[in-house]
C-alpha cells in the first residue's frame, strides 16, 4: 500500500516548472509521435497589418479545428495533449504532503491493529 502511496506521489508531485510527470506521461500518451496539430499561438500586436502572415496563421488555425473536429475522440486526444496540471504548484504541493502524512497515520493505524 505505500509503494501506491510513493508511487502516486512521484507522478503527481509539480516540479519548479512545467508539469508534472503524470501530466507529461498522458501528454505524451495521446500523442507520443507529435501527430497531432498544436493551436497556434495568437498573432502578436506588431503583425496584424502583415497580410502572409495573418493568411499563414488563419491556414494554421483551420488546420488545427479541421482536425479538431474530425472526431470526438480526436477532440479529447487534442485537449489531452494540451492538458496541464490543474492547480498551481505551490497549492499543489502543499495537498500532496497533507495525502502523505494522511496516508503515512492510516497505514500506521491499520498496522497496529494487527498485532
Amino acid at each position: 500500500m505505500i509503494w501506491i502511496v510513493a508511487l502516486l506521489l512521484i507522478l503527481v508531485w509539480p516540479p519548479a516548472e512545467g508539469r508534472s510527470l503524470g501530466v507529461k506521461l498522458v501528454n505524451w500518451g495521446v500523442d507520443p509521435r507529435g501527430a497531432l496539430p498544436a493551436l497556434p499561438e495568437t498573432l502578436p500586436p506588431g503583425l496584424d497589418d502583415n497580410g502572409d502572415a495573418v493568411t499563414e496563421h488563419d491556414l494554421l488555425e483551420q488546420e488545427y479545428y479541421r482536425a479538431r473536429d474530425r472526431s470526438s475522440t480526436a477532440k479529447w486526444r487534442m485537449d489531452m495533449k494540451e492538458w496541464s496540471d490543474p492547480i498551481t504548484p505551490e497549492t499543489e504541493r502543499q495537498v500532496l504532503v497533507a495525502m502523505a502524512v494522511l496516508g503515512g497515520l492510516l497505514v500506521w493505524r491499520l498496522a497496529g491493529t494487527d498485532r
